[in-house]
């Protein structure tokens, strides 16, 4: 956990700092984000950030960050994605983002937050794809908001323990990761299940009125 770079720069820029060192996840920074919420929980917890103010910048960097890639996605379309593709390693990560917005679809957007890399390039290509931004956000955002909690209490709570926050982080990654697939498909399935049952209902009211 590099927490000296971040505590440094909350040191002179204040909570700010916070905000754009996620917000320039989507340019590539070489410390995930989930790397930086846990270490703003854990400054939180040494008493160098207060509580509140801390969580606040820290969702509003995560969330806004990703933005941009939806926001460029539908604004440039292809042209962004071609950008994409130029940088060095991108290709693994553009291939697992289309393989599960094909799996997926718009869950796509929740699953890939456990994902580090393809949580940036999901935006981009569910934007050049033209969903709504109400959609995105309903998706985006409200997971956001959860992931952001869970690991930012959890630097609050486990404090400068390196070993345990690496641990944690590579075990919440991929266990939330299936979760996060498992309630997908459950809630596929209900779905399917529903409109089933709603047919099957609406046939039967149409042919009992054709029979009265």
């Amino acid at each position: 956990m590099d927490l000296d770079l971040l505590s440094d720069s909350v040191s002179q820029y204040g909570y700010p700092a916070l905000f754009f060192l996620l917000w320039l996840g989507i340019v590539g920074m070489p410390i995930p984000d989930e790397v930086i919420v846990l270490s703003a929980g854990v400054l939180t917890s040494l008493g160098v950030l207060r509580f509140v103010p801390a969580f606040i910048a820290t969702y509003l960097g995560v969330v806004s960050g990703l933005s941009v890639g939806y926001v460029l996605g539908r604004m440039l379309g292809a042209p962004a994605l071609n950008w994409l593709s130029r940088k060095k390693g991108m290709d693994k990560h553009l291939a697992r983002a289309q393989q599960l917005l094909d799996r997926y679809g718009s869950f796509a957007l929740c699953i890939s937050y456990f994902f580090p890399v393809v949580r940036h390039v999901v935006p981009y290509l569910v934007g050049i794809g033209k969903m709504s931004f109400r959609k995105y956000a309903l998706f985006s955002y409200t997971t956001g908001l959860v992931w952001s909690i869970v690991l930012f209490v959890a630097g609050y709570v486990l404090g400068d323990n390196v070993e345990v926050l690496e641990g944690f982080r590579s075990v919440f990654n991929q266990g939330a990761a299936v979760v996060g697939i498992a309630v997908v498909l459950a809630g596929t399935a209900g779905a399917y299940g529903y409109k089933v049952w709603k047919g099957k209902q609406q046939a039967r009211k149409t042919r009992q009125e054709t029979e009265g």
